[in-house]
């Protein structure tokens, strides 16, 4: 059955100057600042959409991963993703690159590479992202 999440965004000026305010509406379990600044040159104090979509990539794809490994026959005692996607103002979003640890108790070095390489290629999130590159650097730990 198909699910569908919302947010929302309430922007207020222009671009540049301008600010506004995500809120994540199906959970309720945040309300997020936004500006083009942080955005455009970075900062600390508010997120940005790429932010947001780096959540997404390392949560779809530590799911994915934890099912590819099960169904190898070896599940995880844990997974760590961060996903860092780049964005440049003038071309947009460049890529996004996956930095994995992973403990699987009993999976080969060859094995487990494989298989997190599969779970970025096959994640929905990666799939729907298809248009940048994808990187990953995964380790057993």
């Amino acid at each position: 059955m198909p699910v569908t999440s919302e947010s929302t965004t309430v922007w207020t000026g222009d671009l540049t100057s301008g600010s506004g305010n995500v809120s994540l509406d199906s959970s309720g379990a945040a309300s997020l600042p936004v500006t083009w600044k942080a955005r455009s040159q970075g900062g600390g104090d508010v997120t940005t959409p790429e932010e947001l979509l780096g959540a997404a990539h390392a949560a779809c794809f530590s799911m994915a991963f934890s099912n590819i490994l099960a169904g190898f026959g070896s599940a995880p005692g844990s997974i760590r993703t961060t996903a860092a996607v780049t964005f440049d103002p003038a071309e947009g979003i460049t890529g996004s690159h996956l930095t994995v640890e992973a403990s699987v108790p009993g999976l080969s070095d060859e094995d487990f590479q494989r298989l997190a390489d599969e779970a970025k290629r096959t994640c929905p999130v990666s799939r729907a992202l298809v248009g940048i590159p994808i990187t990953i650097d995964a380790a057993l730990v």
